[in-house]
């Protein structure tokens, strides 16, 4: 799979610079001549970026299928992920926007920025019975410019074996999971593991425990947030957890947990596929470790968005429209789900498909708290998440406390 479920590591910052917003903003102006792209009037031009065969095949079903209610064919264009960005905004500043447009999450906001998007309520589309959280994926300054039919966030996997041997509690508390991790950890084994590394993945994997703390990007040198990030840094002092998780992405720690090398650790449900081709592995998963008893955790919503760019077709815009409704109708959300194991943006047929998939069931009751990564900050998230990553790579090594490390991600993020 693609990493569309998890963070993006896609970011190419130069093509998302003040100047080329410029450029884009002043060629992209709504029903330009000229605008219409490659696509005919029998058909809607489709770009994403389901690179994976098996992924392609996926979308290019359900997009036909979609097309084939609205009486179109589809042109479907998959380029790699770290091409998409830059590649819309060629097309937009030269006019040859796609008539439907899969984003990644935390880029929408950038792109309808630029007046390349056109909200969703010209063409009626319906946008009621998702998740608040999920919905504010897909908009910007008040308008809703993207759906996802699903998305997907992270919870804690749990080696069911490993945790009754040890006669181990799924923890549920910052302590919990202290406790926890030590009485599971031996030679050879660590009870927990974490993604640290300096991308965005590390930034994804520690926003559960700054905002389940009362934390805030926008306000990164707080007690809340260091309380948070001295989680990670005891869990490695006491070796409960490896220093390698410095440089472990999310399929590290999938091939450490399939190894037994670990008893816990954070992931997504774009890991499950491969979970369970393995023999002999008996997993659970449960919702991340909140600070204190009963709170419920805030987790970060990963996943794309489709959007209807302003091609200068206004039939195909329409048809594209329908399309996009269709992708996020109910049918269409629980058949994704169930290919994808992701979950299903609306909530009652998130609710159903628990019913149906009992292990994704730790996923859904996250979904229903999580939070666009973009929601408190806009464009300006990838500047926080950078600061974010250093700081967790600082602190975790011992170069500076976690209240240090913070206090300098601020003064970076402030700076951008």
């Amino acid at each position: 799979m693609t990493s569309l479920l998890g963070p993006s590591a896609r970011r190419v910052a130069a093509a998302l610079g003040a100047a080329a917003l410029t450029l884009v903003a002043a060629g992209c102006g709504a029903g330009a001549a000229g605008g219409a792209g490659p696509g005919a009037d029998g058909s809607v031009t489709v770009l994403d970026y389901y690179t994976d065969e098996t992924e392609h095949a996926q979308w290019s079903r359900w997009l036909d299928d979609c097309a084939t209610t609205v009486g179109v064919t589809v042109e479907h264009r998959s380029v790699p992920g770290p091409s998409l960005v830059p590649k819309v905004l060629r097309q937009a500043s030269s006019r040859t926007l796609p008539d439907l447009l899969m984003l990644d999450n935390p880029d929408l906001q950038q792109i309808a920025r630029t007046g390349a998007l056109t909200p969703l309520d010209e063409y009626h589309v319906d946008v009621g019975g998702f998740a608040e959280g999920i919905l504010s994926t897909g908009t910007y300054k008040g308008k809703v410019y993207g759906l996802a039919p699903t998305v997907s966030t992270t919870v804690l996997f749990y080696n069911k074996d490993m945790l009754s041997r040890a006669g181990v509690a799924v923890p549920k508390t910052w302590d919990e999971l202290k406790s926890a991790a030590a009485r599971l950890t031996r030679p050879g084994r660590y009870g927990m593991a974490v993604d640290a590394d300096a991308t965005f993945e590390g930034s994804w994997q520690y926003l559960p425990f700054l905002w389940s703390n009362g934390g805030d990007e926008k306000h990164l040198d707080t007690p809340q947030a260091a309380q948070a990030l001295q989680l990670w840094v005891d869990l490695v002092k006491s070796g409960s957890m490896s220093r390698s998780v410095l440089n472990w992405n999310q399929a590290d720690l999938h091939d450490q947990f399939v190894a037994g090398r670990t008893a816990m650790m954070i992931n997504g449900p774009w890991r499950i596929p491969a979970m369970n081709e393995a023999e002999d592995l008996h997993w659970g998963v449960a919702p991340v470790p909140v600070p204190h008893a009963g709170q419920r955790p805030v987790t970060p919503l990963g996943g794309e968005v489709w959007t209807l760019p302003r091609s200068g077709s206004k039939a195909r815009q329409e048809k594209a429209a329908r399309i996009l409704a269709c992708l996020n109708d109910p049918a269409h959300m629980l058949d994704q789900a169930e290919q994808r194991f992701t979950v299903p943006s609306r909530t009652a047929v998130a609710a159903r498909y628990a019913e149906r998939v009992p292990s994704m069931a730790a996923f859904v009751e996250s979904a229903e708290s999580a939070r666009a990564r973009t929601g408190e900050l806009g464009v300006e998230w990838p500047a926080a998440a950078s600061a974010m990553y250093t700081a967790i790579q600082s602190a975790l090594t011992g170069e500076r406390t976690p209240a240090e490390a913070l206090k300098r991600a601020q003064r970076t993020a402030a700076g951008s």
